[in-house]
């Protein structure tokens, strides 16, 4: 656990369309907006010739660099490639994902090299730009962190959302589950009225969760949690896109499917629809040649929209009556329900809720899209150990979104710790050999509802020897299942008779990145770092000499004093013109090459400007190159000057 001493610590929600971070200080939540104003950053990360791009700067050239344009790495964080999930996406992604050894990994050109990421790769770049906002805002390094996950994230996807702060160079303090943050910030300053029963339905880009809070006077008690790490918005994009493609083909016989250009055009326009329809019934959607120069006009309208998603919205209801059943709670004991996510803004989706509890009124009081950063910051507060009034009360019983066990006799799954028990929990199970003389024991530990392991989710497998021969069934084995605060599992088995110990922290299986990967990533992360402040810096160095240059222009046609003979005006005019024909000759040099032209064409300037005596009423004081390099280090493409 950090302490203030540490430096600050942040609350990343790291969403699978959009993130967002906020800083508890001065006993309130502030939500720190990027470069662009901003309160919340897209989640996309995109590679060309030149630079890599994070946030809006990466979305908003989809439309020309499809390809190599990365989102949704939070929908294969964690995964196997061979993950129905997974093959369901690559389907409808623009860029391209290849199987490494297992496990996805998305394949992009930069820089005129062909590159393989790992989703822990994406997502680190991703908690990198929101690390950078935060210390834009604060004006000092920040490292510590907490990160929010869905609550149905599994073990494997957990340890790889870690292993992506680590790679961006975070110290993750905790991750903590998305509707529990998002209680903390409905909560936070209800500490009276006694005990309150809080649905959380949380909704967003690309996951779906419902967790059932009991919160009385700053204690978050959750009780049950259920839902969907593959339900969100993009799936609801999803539907019309493919219904609108069906339409284009139907009014012009030609499949736009294997364009990936158009694809994704099409993807953004759905997606701005979507939104539209949350407030109005129809919604336009105009695409200038989308396809063989064919300009696509067409209109959908709230009714055909919930239509398309009819049966995913139905689905939504699945795990809010899942819930209550974990809890044993009839929907009559809820309080509040409150709406969390973007996606909750789908009117049918509200109306489905409503309808579910009877007619009763949905909490909209916090900010959909901000709430999970808001009470991800609360928490890093705490952990950190602040003593403001309104969070050094505060207590926060998670729970274990799945059963966790081992494999017994004919494949049986044996459950040590049950769905929804509170974390951090040590539960302790005994086990014996099943033959006479064993020596060692294989175990194999699982995740999920089932009765038989081979319908869940292997974790991870360890072996204890050193057992004691004797028949079977006399060995005394204690199995112990203990999960941290964030949700990690470790398991030991010790034979009691002998002391023979093995244990697992569950790491490598389903797909973990190994500590050799993960520590070749942060090296990667630091060189791709000091490649965007190269470029940011060349950036700069090419727009001071371009506006050096215009200025000079401009303030020498400007010489009402006539203090200039023609000759000498001639002379600034022709230099500055030499200058910008160079540059537009070369836009890709490098930063010295810029530097060489700016103090060639000061020369030549120099002296007239000292005879025009201008100072500061003339050409306007350039700020000093450190300077210069602090304001762009906050702006995603450059410092003074922005360059498109």
């Amino acid at each position: 656990m950090a302490n203030e001493s540490n430096g600050p610590a942040v609350g990343i929600d790291l969403g699978t369309t959009y993130s967002c971070v906020g800083i508890f200080q001065h006993g309130k939540v502030e939500i720190i907006a990027n470069d662009q104003g901003h309160r919340t950053t897209p989640s996309y990360v995109a590679f060309n010739e030149s630079e890599r791009l994070i946030g809006d700067a990466a979305k908003n050239q989809v439309a020309m660099n499809p390809s190599n344009t990365v989102f949704d790495a939070k929908r294969l964080i964690g995964r196997r490639f061979d993950d129905h999930v997974v093959q369901s996406d690559v389907k409808l992604w623009p860029f391209e994902v290849i199987d490494v050894d297992g496990r996805p990994k998305v394949k992009v050109e930069y820089k005129s090299e062909t590159k393989a990421f790992y989703p822990e790769e994406i997502s680190s770049m991703v908690l990198t730009k929101m690390k950078e906002i935060s210390e834009a805002y604060l004006g000092k390094s920040v490292t510590n962190v907490v990160i929010t996950v869905p609550a149905y994230f599994n073990d494997s996807q957990r340890q790889a959302t870690k292993d992506a702060g680590t790679i961006a160079g975070l110290n993750v303090l905790r991750t903590i589950n998305e509707p529990t943050a998002a209680a903390i910030a409905y909560g936070l300053d209800k500490k009276g009225g006694g005990e309150r029963n809080v649905l959380i339905f949380d909704l967003g880009g690309g996951t779906f969760d419902v967790s059932l809070l009991v919160i009385e006077n700053g204690i978050f008690e959750v009780r049950s949690t259920a839902g969907d790490t593959h339900l969100g918005g993009e799936d609801f994009d999803n539907r019309m896109v493919t219904h609108l493609m069906k339409q284009f083909k139907t009014r012009y016989h030609k499949d736009i499917g294997k364009n990936r250009r158009a694809v994704s055009r099409l993807h953004t326009a759905c997606e701005r629809a979507k939104r539209t329809l949350s407030s109005s019934t129809q919604a336009s959607i105009e695409i200038d040649s989308l396809f063989d120069g064919i300009d696509f006009y067409t209109s959908i309208t709230r009714a055909r929209f919930e239509e398309l998603n009819a049966d995913l919205f139905q689905m939504t209801l699945e795990p809010v009556k899942k819930s209550l059943r974990d809890a044993k709670m009839d929907k009559s004991q809820v309080h509040e329900i409150v709406l969390v996510g973007g996606s909750t803004r789908i009117p049918k989706i509200q109306k489905l809720l409503q309808e579910f509890f009877i007619g009763k009124e949905l909490n909209k009081s916090i900010n959909p899209d901000e709430a999970v950063a808001y009470g991800a910051a609360v928490q890093a507060a705490v952990l950190c150990g602040d003593t403001s009034n309104n969070v050094q009360d505060l207590l926060l019983l998670d729970v274990a979104p799945l059963s966790l066990g081992v494999e017994t006799e004919g494949g049986v799954m044996n459950m040590v710790v049950k769905r929804n028990s509170t974390i951090p929990t040590k539960q302790r199970t005994p086990f014996t050999t099943c033959w006479d003389n064993q020596n060692e024991v294989l175990f194999k530990v699982y995740e999920g509802e089932r009765a038989m392991t081979k319908d869940n989710n292997l974790l991870g497998e360890f072996l204890l020897s050193g057992i004691q021969p004797a028949p079977q069934n006399v060995p005394h084995i204690d199995v112990t299942f203990d999960i941290d605060a964030n949700g990690i599992l470790n398991v030991s088995a010790v034979d009691t008779s002998t002391g023979s110990e093995s244990k697992i922290t569950i790491a490598n299986d389903k797909g973990r990145l190994s500590k050799d990967d993960i520590e070749r990533m942060v090296n990667d992360a630091e060189r791709y770092k000091a490649e965007d402040d190269k470029q940011r810096e060349r950036v700069i160095a090419m727009n001071s000499l371009e506006s050096y240059c215009f200025n000079m222009k401009s303030t020498v046609k400007d010489d009402k004093m006539d203090k200039l003979s023609k000759d000498e005006q001639k002379t600034v005019l022709d230099k500055c013109n030499e200058v910008l024909s160079w540059l537009d000759r070369n836009q890709t040099a490098e930063k010295d090459g810029f530097e060489h032209q700016q103090k060639d064409i000061e020369k030549v300037c120099a002296p007239i400007i000292k005879k025009m005596n201008l100072g500061a009423g003339g050409v306007p004081p350039r700020l000093p190159r450190d300077s210069q390099r602090s304001r762009g280090s906050q702006q995603s493409s450059g410092p003074a000057f922005e360059v498109d």
